[in-house]
Order: C-alpha cells, then structure tokens, then sequence
C-alpha cells in the first residue's frame, strides 16, 4: 500500500496540469474549431462539380425544341411567369411559414437572369439548387425531384433557354424571410438527408414503359411535390416507390392532393389507365375535373405531353398499391331516395344552391359537370379541398387554347362558414360518400387564408 503521502502528490500534480496547459489546450481546441468550422462552410458553400463543361454547352444549342417539351414536362412556366408578365422573367410569390419568397428571372438576360451561365452551371442549378455565384436555392424549386433528370433531359432544356426564350431584363425580388432565417448555407446540410443527387437509374425487373413513366414522374413532373406528405424539415417522406408514403396525398397551401396510388377511395383505384391519360390530356375524366394546383400543372404543362408519355405515366401510377388500412372500406354508390325525415340544413342548401348542376343523385352532368358521388376530395379524410372549392371555385379549365365554359362558381359571399360547413357535411355524407362533418371553424380559417379563384382565361406563353 502506497504512503499517504504520494498519494497525495500525485492528485495534487494533476490538479497543476490544467492551469499549466490551459493556454495550449484552448489554443488547439480554438484551432479544431475553426478548422473544422471553416471547411464546414467551405463545404457547404462549394459549388458541385457537374458531368458537363463548357464544350458541351456549346453543342448542345442544337437542342431547343425537344428543350422546349422537357421544359413542358418540368413546367417551369407556371413558377417563373406570372400573369401579364414576360415570359420566365419570376416574380411569382410563394408563401413559406417563415415568409415569401419569389421566383427568380430564368430568361438569357446576361444581368437578371442566367444568361451567363454555363450548362455546367445551370445543371448545378436545376438538379442540385446551387446557383452561379454558390448559393444555395429554397427547395420550392424542386431539384430534389429534377436530381433524376437525365444529362440529355438537362442539355436540351439549357439549349431552350438559350436560344428560344426571349432575353428580358426583369430585376429578381429578394424573399421576405427575415435575418438570419433567410441564410441559404444550411440548405447544403438539408440536402444531405433529403436528395438524392444520382440520375434515375431504370428498374431492369421492369418495361421500357414503366420506367419511362417512373422518369417523368419522379424527375420532371416533380408530382412528389405536391402528392407525398412531409416530414418535420418539410422534405418529402420518400422520392420514389420504395417507400408506400410516396405520393400518398398531402396538404398543400390550402389544397389536398390527392393519393396517386391505387386506393380505391382517396386515390387512383378506381380510375382506369384511360382514366388517368384522359384526365392530364383533356383536364377531366368520368371521375372529376382539375382543380386547385392541378389545374396549374394542366393548363401549362400536362395536355403538351405525347400520348405515348401519359400513357407511360398511367402506366406507372397503377403500378403503385394502396393501403386498405389507409383508405377503409372501398366506395360503393348509394341512392338517395325520398325520406320521410325533415332534410337536414345541409341538405336544403345543396338543393337550392348545387342540385342544378350536380344533380340530385350527385352524378354530376358528364362530361362538364364533375360528379360529387364517390369523388375522392370528399371520400378524404382532410377536407381542405372541399372547403376551398366552396368558398373559392375553381379556376378557368383551357384545354388547346380553348377555356372551359363550365366552372365552379366561389360561394364564399352567399354562404357563411355554419351553412359551408353545413352543406359540405351533407355531400361527404350522401350516396354511399363516408367523409367525416365539416367544423364550421376549419371553413374560417380556410376563408381567412385563400382567395376567390379567378375568373380570367389565364394562359402563360413559354415564348
């Protein structure tokens, strides 16, 4: 047993160390720091390296009109042009918890736009949200989904841009999100987790078509923006069909988009693939017609796509199984007939206000009038899209150039929220429809929140 003594020493000589080295130990750990803080930043502010250099962007200006389709495809009009402006010149808002932020001029204007971008850069751009200078873009560019286009997809839209669209000087509008919420660094720590920055790689267990139709759904069409619920950092649950969240519906700026799947009630399993390719050609099908943000995604980008391309989207779409757990008990109609109860409030409303059009029997008048029998916006279990409808009505269908003489007409100065409420409770429960009542409270919120849907033919020009 060693003597009290040394003991002693030797606790009282490691107590001497730390004032000994302190200066050498917060020196090195200063070091550690800003070492490895500053290759942090140097790493999240790095511009990627892109497959593409400057002699390919200079053979690539062969390319503009199947550009043109890929940017159909990809519907970068409805984001980059607003109404009565120039064609791809920005300024569109769009709304964000932390604040608005707007779409930025995308023409060859060599000042405001990217018309000194190389396809090097504007790949970097569209696949991995990095622009010219290094900064990273808002995920409402959805590059997480345009990751999977391919080079040839990415050269032609360069190719389009800069040699169709016309140059326009337009000064871009910085976003309203306050320092240092606005910072764009951290995007790059985002992207990690979030997107996957490899091309679409073909499933060899299957079809040509399927695979074309995965492409465009995945990559381009971008329709997981919209359709796959988020998580708690607002990225998209899953990119592609390995996980059964995707494009499983989701809430969207006041809107519902639908399930994409195959569930019978809320989804696509009622609809046929005829079904599906008629609905983004024409606008409608025996099921329904566009609304909400679809109507944007029809108007200007899905009609322009090959029969041969919507078939393949169909396609893959009834390729993807619903979940019974998720949907419950599939749709069957149900007649109404003569009661000798008293019609509830409701009712009564729907009567005199909707009868006319959709009829009694909720069949709706094909193919114009959309049927409210079985539809899946009141088969659902969130009842946003019923409510903005209603209060709203929907937008100008213009299909070939031509707008639709039919629309829903906004009911939001004849209605107040009790008799919404009232009347939406009645339909998504009516024939054989099992949606649950509608709270007075959700239509205030709803009125408070969204606009009455213009009645103006609204057609923006790519060129």
């Amino acid at each position: 047993m060693a003597p009290a003594g040394n003991a002693y020493d030797e606790a009282r000589a490691g107590q001497m160390w730390w004032p000994k080295y302190k200066m050498q130990v917060v020196v090195a750990a200063l070091a550690v720091l800003i070492v490895g803080g500053g290759g942090a930043i140097y790493w999240a502010t790095r511009i990627p390296a892109s497959p593409f250099d400057r002699t390919a962007a200079a053979s690539s200006t062969d390319l503009p009109g199947r550009g043109e389709y890929v940017a159909r495809q990809a519907d970068c009009v409805a984001c980059h042009t607003v109404e009565h402006g120039a064609p791809f010149t920005g300024g569109l808002a769009m709304g964000t918890p932390l604040g608005a932020i707007y779409s930025t001029n995308i023409t060859p204007d060599p000042e405001t736009g990217i018309g000194t971008y190389t396809l090097a850069e504007f790949d970097n751009a569209v696949r991995r949200g990095v622009a010219r200078d290094g900064h990273r873009l808002y995920p409402a560019m959805p590059y997480p989904s345009y990751a999977k286009m391919s080079d040839e997809d990415i050269q032609a839209l360069y190719a389009f841009f800069m040699k169709d669209v016309k140059a326009t000087r337009h000064e871009n509008r910085p976003s309203d999100i306050p320092w240092p919420l606005n910072m764009r660094w951290p995007l790059a720590f985002w992207n990690i987790p979030f997107v996957d920055p490899h091309p679409f790689q073909p499933d060899l267990a299957r079809d040509e078509r399927w695979n074309r139709g995965a492409y465009l759904v995945q990559g381009a069409g971008h329709c997981g923006s919209c359709h796959t619920p988020r998580g708690l950092a607002m990225q998209e649950k899953a990119l592609d069909q390995s996980s059964d969240s995707y494009l499983s519906g989701a809430l969207l700026d006041g809107w519902y988009a639908p399930s994409l799947r195959d569930d019978p009630n809320t989804g696509l399993g009622r609809w046929t693939e005829a079904d599906i390719a008629s609905y983004l050609r024409t606008g409608r099908n025996r099921h329904g017609v566009v609304f909400g943000s679809m109507l944007e995604a029809f108007n200007n980008s899905t009609q322009f796509l090959s029969d041969e391309d919507l078939g393949a989207i169909a396609y893959y779409l009834k390729s993807l199984p619903g979940d019974p757990k998720r949907d419950g008990t599939p749709w069957r109609y149900q007649a109404t007939g003569a009661s000798s109860r008293a019609p509830s409030d409701g009712e009564k409303i729907y009567a005199a206000r909707c009868g006319f059009c959709h009829g009694t029997d909720g069949l709706g008048r094909g193919p114009w009038i959309s049927p409210l029998a079985g539809a899946t916006s009141l088969l659902a279990k969130q009842d946003a899209s019923a409510i903005n409808i209603a209060l709203n009505g929907s937008g100008r269908v213009v299909h070939d150039g031509q707008p639709d003489s039919y629309r829903m007409p906004p009911f939001r100065k004849l209605l107040d929220d009790r008799e919404i409420a009232d009347v939406l409770t009645y339909v998504r429960s009516a024939w054989g429809n099992t949606g649950s009542r509608v709270e007075p409270s959700d239509v205030s919120r709803l009125r408070e929140s969204t606009n009455p849907s213009s009645p103006d033919v609204l057609i923006l020009q790519m060129r």
